[in-house]
């Protein structure tokens, strides 16, 4: 399975409210990438059954899992991570597409995101192959970037091919990507309201049975239990939260952080708790909050203005917690607020 950990934006409880013409909240969920998914959809007279959606639902989730996941030995990516530098392999249109994508990030972010960095995670204690959360040395962690970069990936044709011996991890865009293609396939099969839910990813189109918009709730960060911190309405806008308030480890008073900065090999050491972006693209959103969590509160907050993206960023100040949204946020939702 892929293993996605991460803050999550708390969904509102949704009534199970009949509407005219035949519409009603139908829902199902499920475990997957180590979490777990739901779907509410609304459903019209023609539109699919429970079972139905459930089944397209679990199908692409099944094929992800197939193609990205890190934690089984025959999925495509670790039959590609298997390989020496120098080599090149076939891969799925839509993996070739997701590198693509993670390397225009990378380069438009000077290398704060990066797909490459699973042997630091396993250095650290927070990968797939890892042996125990530990504080490694210097040295081991300059041999662990050896075989880091997104610069080291290219395409060419329908084939991956890498230069050094690199080795790719999906999670932190998988779980966007899965939104993105299950409300596509449900609006496919005739469903124009619904809210998608998966590893806390999440996106909502339409509205509700009864008129009302759908809601969510920017969780705070806190790692002893889930508070709403800021409540936004949705349609047909997609929401990921990345922080440092629930996969972590500490070793003597200090803490660390699950998200690397591929440029130092080590947990990011700023005090930016959490950042929400919001996106119409759910794997845009996903693959910009873990940037901007890596940049920090300063940098990360200026390529938010310079790029127009809706970000809320949560900074830890003394023994509380200071809310920002960038301009592009505030213009989407202080209106919800009046």
């Amino acid at each position: 399975m892929i293993s996605v950990a991460r803050p999550i934006a708390l969904l509102l409880s949704a009534s199970l409210l009949l509407a005219g013409c035949g519409d009603r909240l139908e829902q199902f969920g499920g475990p997957t990438m180590g979490s777990s998914y739901s779907v509410k959809y609304v459903r019209s007279a023609s539109g699919p059954s429970v079972e139905q959606a459930r089944h397209e639902v679990e199908g692409i989730l099944a094929e992800i899992d197939q193609q990205m996941s890190t934690y089984r030995a025959d999925s495509e990516v670790e039959r590609f991570n298997a390989l020496p530098a120098g080599s090149c392999m076939a891969l799925p249109a839509s993996m070739l597409e997701l590198v693509s994508f993670a390397s225009d990030l990378s380069k438009d972010s000077d290398g704060a995101f990066d797909m490459t960095v699973e042997p630091l995670l396993n250095l650290w204690g927070f990968g797939p192959q890892s042996r125990g959360n530990q504080v490694p040395s210097a040295d081991a962690i300059a041999a662990a970037k050896v075989g880091v970069g997104q610069q080291h990936l290219s395409v060419s044709g329908q084939q991956l091919c890498k230069d050094a011996p690199v080795q790719l991890d999906f999670n932190s865009i998988a779980a966007g990507y899965a939104v993105d293609r299950v409300v596509t396939r449900l609006g496919e099969l005739g469903v124009g309201s619904a809210l998608v839910e998966i590893t806390g990813e999440l996106k909502a189109v339409g509205r509700k049975p009864d008129g009302t918009p759908w809601r969510v709730a920017i969780e705070a960060p806190r790692d002893d239990r889930q508070i709403a911190q800021k409540i936004i309405q949705l349609d047909g806008l997609g929401v990921s939260t990345s922080g440092d308030y629930r996969n972590y480890f500490e070793k003597d008073g200090k803490r660390y952080s699950h998200t690397l900065d591929p440029k130092t090999g080590a947990p990011i050491n700023h005090n930016l708790a959490a950042v929400t972006v919001v996106d119409e693209s759910v794997l845009r959103a996903d693959g910009l909050s873990t940037l901007l969590m890596v940049l920090g509160p300063e940098a990360g907050r200026a390529y938010a203005e310079r790029h127009d993206i809706a970000a809320f960023f949560v900074t830890r100040e003394g023994q509380g917690f200071v809310s920002q949204g960038s301009s592009r946020f505030r213009e989407l939702f202080e209106q919800q607020e009046k």
